[in-house]
């Protein structure tokens, strides 16, 4: 008898990636009577600003920095998702400024529906990037669940110094973006099997780079604020750090970089449910353009895994900080936009 075909992971999960996250307004909502993470004197970060990562203070000059993230697949290779998964948990430490140094395995699995064989695979693709940041997998906890979900919880540390929240943002600074947008018009396009093998290539090249930069980026005394951006879509991290720093965000659409493909894709209708999610939550304090098409709003909502960085800088120094930045292996740097008085986001042609 003939084998049965391979399952495709991505079938098994009603959504994958940071498209799983939930919407900027009902997370919100969920959080609005949760006690305040004060009075604790040592907690430097927690939930006032959403910011990537907590961050406990040890001493007059040493930080942990801790974090955690999970998610469905988007990708039908279990190596590749256990990659992508790794790289996009341990982003919140680089993003925070900080070094990772180990991460626990955040595993469920429908142990009926999915060979051992694929699990291990998926297990060896996070440990593959761990060993790539340097740290170890020392452990985890594992369930039977009804969909497939894998991640991390890491742990790293940082000089206090050296730390870099979402809500340092300066009116006059500079806005770099680290990596190309589109990750989610390319899933999308992926689950629809219309995805070629090039822009799949390309699609994994970002989405399993290490945003190892930002601990650089900490130490630069020029760099304000860095967030990392995910499954809120640039618009979304952008007022994030709008907010946090009381200031606003200035974005120019010509200006940010995209997946080869990802202007195409959009305008063929290949978008997840989570653009338009975002949209509804947050759509109320960003400017576009009037005569923005629907496909453009659908790149600028578009949920990021494993995103790139949104840095804040001074201004003089931005082109020597984007040298810094595409140096360090980050090619699609690019400068995007400003940071205003004005509040919200502002998006220019």
């Amino acid at each position: 008898m003939d084998a049965a075909p391979p399952i495709r992971l991505s079938t098994l999960a009603h959504g994958g990636g940071c498209g799983c996250k939930l919407s900027p307004a009902v997370l919100q909502s969920l959080l609005a009577e949760q006690p305040a993470a004060q009075p604790f004197r040592q907690l430097l970060v927690g939930t006032e600003t959403g910011d990537d990562a907590a961050v406990w203070q040890l001493d007059s000059e040493n930080c942990v920095i801790a974090t955690t993230d999970f998610f469905m697949p988007m990708v039908d290779d279990p190596v590749d998702f256990g990659r992508i998964a790794a790289t996009n948990a341990i982003s919140d430490v680089y993003a925070m400024g900080g070094t990772p140094v180990m991460a626990l395995a955040i595993l469920g699995m429908p142990v009926d529906k999915m060979p051992v064989e694929t699990i291990r695979d998926i297990l060896r693709g996070g440990a593959g990037i761990c060993a790539e940041a340097g740290i170890p997998v020392a452990g985890g906890h594992s369930i039977d669940a009804p969909e497939p979900i894998y991640g991390l919880a890491v742990i790293g540390t940082g000089k206090i110094a050296n730390l870099r929240r979402n809500d340092g943002a300066r009116p006059g600074d500079a806005l770099i973006l680290t990596k190309a947008l589109g990750v989610g018009i390319y899933s999308a396009a992926f689950r629809k099997q219309q995805l070629d093998a090039t822009a799949y290539a390309e699609m994994m090249a970002s989405v399993t780079l290490l945003n190892r930069v930002g601990a650089d980026l900490g130490r630069e005394a020029d760099v304000h604020a860095v967030t990392d951006v995910t499954g809120f879509g640039i618009l979304g991290h952008a007022l994030e750090m709008a907010r946090g720093s009381n200031a606003g965000i200035a974005l120019r659409y010509g200006d940010l970089p995209f997946f080869e493909r990802a202007e195409a894709l959009a305008g063929q209708g290949f978008v997840t449910g989570a653009s338009n999610r975002n949209w509804a939550s947050y759509g109320e304090s960003v400017r576009l353009p009037q005569d923005l098409p629907l496909w453009k709003r659908h790149l600028l909502t578009d949920p990021q895994t494993s995103g790139g960085l949104l840095v804040s800088c001074e201004p003089g120094r931005a082109a020597d900080i984007l040298r810094m930045i595409r140096h360090s292996g980050c090619p699609a740097a690019t400068i995007v936009g400003t940071v205003t008085s004005q509040g919200g986001v502002t998006v220019a042609a």
